[in-house]
C-alpha cells in the first residue's frame, strides 16, 4: 500500500508514541522490549528518509488539525531546517538505543522499561518540534519534551538525581512560562499569526521596540539553548545515565533549543528585520560570551561528563551566534553545526560511558594510559574531539567554517575572534584527554587490564565516530538542506 506524504508525516510522530505501548507491554521481557524500540527506530528512519526524498523532489507536505482554540490549530509542515533536524534525531535514536542496550544491561540499571518508554515519548515530541508549522504547535511539543525527559534525568532515584531533576525542570519550565509563552502571545497579538513564514511575520510598521523586546523574550525563553545565565540545568542533568546524556546533548533536548532559535530567527523575524534591531547585537554578544565563558569553565572540570556538559553549553552558543548574525552563511553554519555537533558530542558521551563501564573511571586525571587498554574507545574519543574542535577530517570543520564566513560577511570582527579563541580553548580542554590516554603512562595501572565496553555500546560509538568523518567528506546533502532554509 502506497502511503500518502501526509500519512508519512503523521507516522513520524505516531510511531515512537505507539512504541511506548509496546515497550510497556513487553516490560517483563527485556529482549522483546528492546526489540520493540529498535523496530520503531528503524521504521522512523525509513519514514524520515522517505520524507527527505519527497522534499528533495520538490514536494510540499503539510497537515492541520481542527482548531484547538479559535484560529489556532496544530499545524505541521516540512521545511528544510525541520527536515535536517528530524534526520539527525531519527538516525541517532537507533544508534543511542543500541548503545543503551549494552550500557543499561552491563550497569544493571533499574527501571529500564520506564527509560525506553520515556525515550520514545521524547523522540515523538522531537519529531513534532521538527515539523511544527507554527509557534503554537512548536510550544506544545517543546513542553512535552521537557516533561518526558524529566524522569530520565532523575532515573537513578538518588538524592543527587532528584536535585538535578528539580534544577532541570525548574529552569526549563520557568523560562518557558515567563519568557517563551509571553513571546508567543506577543507575536500573536502583534502579527496576528503564529505561522512560520519565509521573511518573517511582522509588518514593516511594527515598532522596533516591540519586535526587539520579543526577540529578547524568545532568546531567554528558549531555555534548552542554554544561553547564560539560563544554562545551569544542563550541568545539573549530568547525574543521569550516559544514554540520557546523549539524548540531552545530541539527539533531542539541546538540539530542540537551538533548532527553535534558528527557526524563530529565520521564519518569525526574518534576517532583514534582525539586522535592524539593536537587541539583535545585544543577544549576539551574550551568545558569544556564553561560547567563551563556558569553554573556560569546561577547562576547569576534572569530571569528564561535567567537562563535556560545559562544552555543550559553549557549542550551543555557536548555533545561536549563527542565527543572530542574521546572514545567510551564519544560518547555514548554525544549521550544519546542529548535525555536526550532534555526531561529535554523542561520540564523546558514548566514550565517557564506556570508560565508566569498563574502567570505572569518571575523572580525567585518572585516565593516563587508558588508551592502551581501550584503544577503540579512545580513538573514537579523539575523532569526536576533532569534530567538536572543527579540525579535518571531521565534520565539525564545515559548521565552524560557515559560521566564520557569516561573521566575516556581517563585519563582526569580535565574533570572528570569539570563534577562533573558542576553537583554541576546545583544543585545550579536549585533546589532552586522548593524548594523555595514549601517550602518558601510569605506573599504578601498568599491570591492570581493562576491557572495552559491551559490544552494543562499542558498535554504537564506532558508528558515530565514523559518522563524524563521513560528514566531512559527504557533506553536500546536508549543505543543500541548510542552503534551502533561506
Amino acid at each position: 500500500m502506497q502511503l500518502s506524504p501526509e500519512m508519512i508525516l503523521l507516522l513520524t510522530m505516531l510511531v515512537p508514541a505507539l512504541a511506548v505501548f509496546g515497550i510497556l507491554a513487553a516490560g517483563r521481557y527485556p529482549n522483546l522490549r528492546e526489540g520493540v524500540t529498535i523496530a520503531a527506530s528503524v521504521i522512523l528512519i525509513y519514514l524520515v528518509s522517505s520524507l527527505y526524498v519527497l522534499v528533495k523532489n520538490g514536494a510540499s507536505i503539510s497537515l492541520t488539525s481542527p482548531d484547538i482554540f479559535p484560529g489556532l490549530a496544530l499545524y505541521f509542515e516540512i521545511e528544510p531546517l525541520g527536515m535536517l533536524f528530524s534526520l539527525v534525531a531519527g538516525y541517532l535514536w537507533l544508534v543511542t538505543t543500541v548503545y543503551a542496550i549494552g550500557y543499561m544491561r552491563d550497569h544493571h540499571e533499574e527501571n529500564q522499561t520506564r527509560f525506553y518508554a520515556c525515550f520514545a515519548i521524547a523522540i515523538s515530541s522531537t519529531m513534532g518540534i521538527s515539523f511544527a508549522g507554527n509557534l503554537f504547535t512548536l510550544f506544545i511539543f517543546y513542553e512535552v519534551l521537557t516533561l518526558s525527559t524529566y524522569p530520565l534525568v532523575t532515573h537513578a532515584g538518588t538524592r543527587k538525581a532528584k536535585q538535578g531533576g528539580r534544577v532541570y525542570l525548574g529552569v526549563l519550565l520557568t523560562t518557558s512560562i515567563l519568557f517563551l509563552l509571553m513571546a508567543v502571545i506577543g507575536t500573536w497579538h502583534t502579527a496576528g499569526t503564529l505561522d512560520f513564514t519565509r521573511g518573517g511575520v511582522f509588518s514593516a510598521e511594527t515598532p522596533h521596540l516591540v519586535t526587539g523586546t520579543l526577540l529578547v523574550l524568545f532568546i531567554f525563553g528558549i531555555g534548552k539553548a542554554a544561553i547564560m545565565p539560563f544554562h545551569r540545568w544542563l550541568p545539573a542533568a549530568m547525574v543521569a545515565p550516559t544514554p540520557v546524556s546523549a539524548l540531552l546533548h545530541a539527539v533531542a533536548v539541546v538540539k530542540a533549543g537551538v533548532f527553535t532559535v534558528l527557526k524563530v530567527c529565520v521564519y518569525i523575524f526574518g534576517l532583514d528585520l534582525l539586522q535592524q534591531l539593536p537587541s539583535t547585537d545585544i543577544m549576539l554578544y551574550l551568545a558569544a560570551a556564553t561560547v567563551l565563558l563556558a569553554s573556560v569553565v569546561a577547562m576547569r572540570q576534572d569530571n569528564l561528563k561535567a567537562r563535556l556538559a560545559y562544552s555543550t553549553v559553549s557549542q550551543l552558543g555557536y548555533i545561536t551566534v549563527g542565527a543572530l548574525l542574521a546572514t545567510s552563511m551564519g544560518v547555514v553554519g548554525g544549521a550544519m553545526h546542529i548535525a555536526m555537533h550532534a555526531f561529535g558530542k554523542i561520540t564523546l558521551f558514548f566514550c565517557a560511558g564506556a570508560i565508566m563501564l569498563a574502567a570505572h573511571k569518571t575523572e580525567i586525571s585518572q585516565m593516563r594510559g587508558l588508551g592502551r587498554q581501550m584503544p577503540i574507545t579512545m580513538t573514537a574519543f579523539f575523532i569526536g574531539s576533532l569534530s567538536i574542535i572543527g579540525l579535518p577530517p571531521a565534520g565539525g570543520t564545515w559548521g565552524k567554517w560557515f559560521l566564520l564566513t557569516g561573521a566575516f560577511d556581517s563585519g563582526k570582527w569580535i565574533i570572528m575572534a570569539v570563534l577562533m579563541i573558542s576553537t583554541l580553548l576546545n583544543i585545550a580542554y579536549l585533546l589532552p584527554i586522548p593524548l594523555r590516554a595514549f601517550f602518558n603512562s601510569d605506573s599504578a595501572q601498568e599491570d591492570m587490564t581493562y576491557k572495552e565496553a559491551p559490544l552494543p555500546s562499542l558498535i554504537a560509538l564506532s558508528i558515530t565516530a565514523l559518522g563524524c568523518i563521513g560528514l566531512f567528506f559527504f557533506t553536500q546533502p546536508l549543505y543543500q538542506l541548510a542552503l534551502a532554509i533561506l
